[in-house]
């Protein structure tokens, strides 16, 4: 039995279980031919780790029987919806535009690099074959040359296209964004066509022809006959399915030891990573799961990837446990830096290394962060208001919110951590800022924590004109960088901002980070703050506890602790403490069962009846949260009885009706909560915090799931007066701290939580941390900025 507690997916658990006894963990036989990898159930992979990377509802059964679940879009449908402006667009159109910058930037970069000399094995060979074509003195054909004995040979390989950007038509009614930036074109009616040609006649669901044909472009069908593998390109689409296509396309010609089908599943694999957390994996790990998912020959897999510019190969130096390099006034380009690129001691002895081989989008996303983090961190902030007016400020502030504004009094980049109650402080740092004339904003990922901090600090809406220095602002993350909320941006196309506040900072990925940092004006102050006990972020990267790790900038941890039963409760739970919690007020109450269908039954329970028979708390104000959306008692499930129960109807809109509670994600990893208005021709009308979305009749299946009931990575950001966690006896696996403590943390008033994992729930508290995750942050900050004690 399973949850389904939102596992990236359960191939991609090969390649990013960071287990210290089983790296890389599924067991697979020796494959006869090409897709035979038979690979051993795995554990269950981290909860709410990613969103929805599946294929359209029309060939989920198909294609991907294991929903990659964690938000409620699947990454790869919506393709016919694609000419249709929304936030969702703009939010990509920004990052293109960012990333495409970044790459210039990149380019300008000289020479390849210089380390690897200590190395020896396949990763000295790999890192001298990426030097050698990096610096012109080898073509790749000649450096990635097959090693005896030949492998088969492969045509021609066909590059992946990249569509292009084309401009898009006119707002559709009532879409939240703006109209001005550029969106992706739909794939031309013919083009689809073909490629549903080519998916039927090699067994393929033809309901992939839409993103299919908009990932290759206008010779997807060229493409896919030349090499079949492109197939895993699309979301949804395991090795195992593609090999069954390539099969039934080429024949005899296909097998395992196919140059196109080492390249395609070395790049999936990096890809099921990302999806996991990571920004890139370790060669060694790579090539080991390679070798269980059926390529004979891993190393050439990964050497013919990075010839053809789908992956890049990097070599970090690593340090001591503890230690740290020596700064002097040379800073990055003193010697004991380049003894640290070159892998080299002070004195010329071998250093330990690892080889790290990552997708390019996700690489420059990394380095660009860490480029723009050592601007804020070296660079003198502003001089607005003299010293005396900043030690005024924080003197008349209580606590260590006088020492969250003195830090960032002097300093470009502030850390600030802590719990619910913790918010407070920032919102002191931004009336004091306003007092003292800055231009200051805070920005929270979402809308929930956009209005939570809204109402504690007593701001104007977000969607108002910029209120001026009187007043402090607080928009959402993604209308910051759009333009569509706050202060836009200046005749440099920096933000218009002296300083800003990030709340919920864990939720915060290496891609958004970058667009980030890059968008800040010299001498801005950023201060990142949030509680680094929650789960981390959907996408890649850990930005906020590589940071604290770091120690690269002042960090302000907040004495404020949550009050009552339930920050006892909570506060227990971070530091892998689950005792008992005297709540004379009913603020928790455990509610044991045997089964998931009892789960069911009292969650509904809980919610019509009890909780508002007892706590006074009305059914709309209570959220319901579960580790996944599928099993016997996931989201799907709950919903469908608390919608039975609160909202009956017959769902004539793809299921939904007036009225119904949702979630709507426009981007993965995005969710904005609402109801349901209405529903015509348009598409559903939806009223998420205050503003009216519009979602087109084709995406809706993809994009809207009923909202009584969420995950824990859904709902963070927001707190509801009540909670109910559920918790049934199928779910252990999907356990850790961090998603208990996410969950629990949710609750305001009441929690109730549905009991049926008996002792995994206090062992998963003390002995169940986060999942690693292998990032490059922290090695790319530490040459550029200096240690702060």
């Amino acid at each position: 039995m399973s949850t389904e507690p939102e596992p990236v997916s359960k191939d991609a658990t090969d390649a990013v279980d960071t287990g210290p006894e089983t790296p890389g963990t599924a067991e697979a036989s020796a494959p006869e031919a090409a897709g035979t990898a038979e690979v051993s159930a795995p554990d269950a992979a981290e909860p709410d780790t990613a969103a929805d990377a599946g294929a359209s509802a029309g060939a989920a059964s198909e294609v991907a029987p294991d929903e990659s679940a964690g938000q409620a879009s699947d990454a790869g449908d919506g393709v016919e919806a694609a000419a249709q402006v929304s936030e969702a667009e703009a939010e990509l159109a920004a990052q293109r535009a960012e990333r495409e910058r970044i790459e210039r930037r990149k380019a300008e970069k000289q020479g390849p690099i210089d380390a690897g000399g200590k190395l020896s094995g396949s990763a000295a060979d790999l890192l001298a074959a990426v030097r050698a074509v990096e610096s012109g003195e080898k073509p790749a054909a000649t450096v990635f040359e097959a090693p005896e004995p030949a492998r088969r040979p492969a045509p021609e390989p066909v590059r992946r296209a990249r569509p292009e950007a084309a401009a898009p038509p006119a707002a559709h009614a009532g879409s939240v964004g703006p109209a001005g930036p550029a969106g992706p074109a739909g794939p031309a009616p013919e083009t689809v066509q073909s490629v549903r040609r080519v998916l039927a006649e090699g067994g393929a669901p033809e309901a992939l022809a839409p993103q299919t044909a908009a990932l290759l472009g206008e010779g997807a069908e060229d493409a896919l006959r030349a090499d079949p593998w492109q197939l895993l390109r699309v979301g949804g689409v395991r090795p195992e399915q593609a090999d069954g296509f390539a099969r039934a396309l080429l024949g005899a010609e296909c097998g395992p030891d196919d140059e196109r089908r080492g390249r395609a599943v070395t790049v999936w694999l990096l890809e099921q990573a990302a999806l996991a957390g990571h920004t890139a994996l370790e060669l060694p790990r790579l090539t080991a799961t390679l070798a269980q998912r059926g390529v004979p020959d891993p190393d050439a897999a990964v050497q013919s990837t990075l010839a053809e510019g789908e992956a890049l190969a990097f070599q970090d130096a690593l340090e001591e446990p503890g230690a740290r390099p020596e700064r002097t006034a040379g800073g990055a380009e003193d010697a004991h830096a380049e003894g640290a690129e070159s892998g080299e001691g002070e004195e010329g002895e071998e250093r330990p290394v690892r080889v790290l081989i990552g997708l390019e989008r996700y690489a420059l996303a990394e380095e660009s962060l860490a480029d723009g983090l050592a601007r804020l961190v070296n660079s003198a902030p502003k001089q607005d208001g003299s010293a005396a007016d900043w030690e005024e400020a924080a003197a008349s502030a209580p606590g260590s919110a006088a020492d969250l504004i003195r830090a960032v009094a002097t300093h470009g980049l502030v850390l600030h951590t802590g719990g619910e109650a913790s918010l407070a402080e920032p919102a002191a740092l931004l009336h004091a800022a306003h007092s003292l004339g800055l231009r200051a904003w805070a920005a929270a990922p979402g809308p929930l924590g956009r209005d939570r901090f809204a109402a504690l600090l007593g701001a104007p809406p977000a969607d108002s004109a910029a209120p001026g220095p009187a007043a402090a602002a607080v928009v959402t993350l993604t209308g910051l960088l759009t333009g569509a909320e706050g202060p836009g941006r200046d005749a440099d196309g920096a933000l218009d901002l002296d300083l800003l506040v990030v709340l919920d900072a864990p939720q915060l990925d290496v891609e958004a980070g970058a667009l980030l940092a890059e968008s800040l004006p010299d001498g801005a102050r950023l201060v990142l703050a949030g509680d680094p006990a929650v789960l981390w972020s959907v996408g890649p990267g850990r930005v906020f506890a590589d940071l604290l790790a770091a120690r690269v900038c002042p960090q302000v941890a907040s004495r404020l602790p949550d009050p009552g039963p339930l920050g006892e409760l909570v506060s227990g739970v971070g530091i892998g403490e689950l005792g008992q919690v005297e709540a004379p007020g009913k603020e928790i109450v455990i509610v044991p069962v045997r089964d998931a269908g009892e789960a069911v039954h009292r969650t509904v329970q809980l919610v019509a009846d009890s909780v508002p028979r007892a706590i006074g708390v009305p059914a709309e104000e209570t959220q319901v949260i579960t580790p996944g959306h599928g099993g016997a008692a996931g989201t799907r499930v709950l919903n469908a009885a608390l919608k039975e129960l609160l909202n009956p109807g017959p769902g004539r809109f793809g299921g939904f009706d007036p009225g119904d509670r949702v979630v709507h994600s426009p981007a993965p990893g995005r969710v904005l909560p609402g109801r349901v208005v209405t529903a015509d021709a348009d598409g559903l009308h939806l009223s998420c915090a205050g503003e009216t979305v519009v979602v087109p009749r084709e995406r809706v299946d993809g994009s809207v799931r009923h909202g009584w009931a969420l995950t824990a990575h859904q709902a963070l950001g927001g707190r509801w007066p009540a909670v109910v966690v559920v918790l049934p006896g199928d779910a252990v696996q999907a356990l850790s701290r961090p998603w208990i403590y996410t969950a629990f943390g949710r609750a305001a008033r009441h929690l109730s939580v549905v009991h049926g994992v008996e002792q995994a729930l206090p062992r998963a508290v003390a002995e169940v941390p986060a999942k690693p995750r292998t990032t490059r942050l922290p090695v790319l900050l530490t040459p550029q900025v200096p240690v702060t004690d």
